[in-house]
């Protein structure tokens, strides 16, 4: 895992070999914005504790879908120390283990990086504290909200911190090469909907589930690269 600075004293991105998870600071109390693999607990404690800061601060993980490379390591940091752990009302089901991981619909190029994807070890069923529904205060981050962003899940989310000009995106939109879509959408079309209202709150800096944060230009990227995404 990587520990890679993104806004001194506030945010740093945890890179795993397949997704990332970002940490915020308010201070010494702490967000996890996604739990990065199953296995991934020690090495999220390790970063925390590398920044001499205690787990003991994290507060609250805040998860922007069901999948297994997101969900991760959430119930295992949250029982060791008595962080809440947040999710949209539509996936958290499926986070529990109550219903099956939405199967998408694949376009042909994206099959054999679903394959990959799957060699991410399954996260266990993890207890989910609060239900969030589009617009809710997150309680961090002196006013982070949720951006419903459905699409690439049901309950895909988006979180925004406008007093930071901050917004990640999930897995909504990806940055591994060019800015794009993100891959593996249970509805494509809703999916591109929700990259043009996330690009539409012009943030200065975008993290994404996979690829590295957009720090520079990022709005007028966005932007460009949610009206040229076709539907089809």
């Amino acid at each position: 895992m990587d520990l890679v600075e993104i806004i001194p004293n506030r945010l740093h991105m945890l890179r795993f070999p397949i997704g990332q998870a970002y940490l915020w600071q308010d201070g010494a109390a702490l967000t996890l914005i996604d739990a990065g693999n199953a296995r991934s607990a020690a090495e999220i404690e390790g970063a925390i504790r590398s920044l001499g800061l205690p787990p003991e601060g994290l507060e609250r993980i805040v998860l922007t879908h069901c999948h297994r490379d997101h969900v991760g390591a959430a119930g295992e940091l949250a029982a060791r120390w008595g962080a809440q752990v947040l999710a949209h009302r539509l996936d958290a089901p499926v986070i529990r283990g109550e219903r099956p991981v939405p199967e998408p619909v694949l376009l042909d190029w994206e099959i054999p990086l679903y394959a990959h994807g799957l060699t991410v070890p399954e996260a266990s069923p993890t207890p989910v504290d609060r239900e969030l529904e589009d617009g809710e205060a997150l309680g961090f981050g002196d006013g982070a909200y949720v951006v419903h962003a459905p699409g690439h899940t049901d309950g895909s989310i988006g979180i925004h911190l406008p007093h930071y000009g901050v917004l990640f995106t999930g897995d909504c939109i990806a940055a591994v090469g060019p800015l794009m879509l993100g891959v593996f959408n249970v509805d494509r079309a809703r999916a591109v909907e929700s990259f043009q209202r996330l690009a539409a709150l012009a943030p200065s800096t975008a993290c994404f589930g996979h690829g590295d944060p957009l720090t520079v230009d990022t709005a007028a990227a966005l932007a460009k690269a949610a009206a040229d995404t076709p539907t089809g």
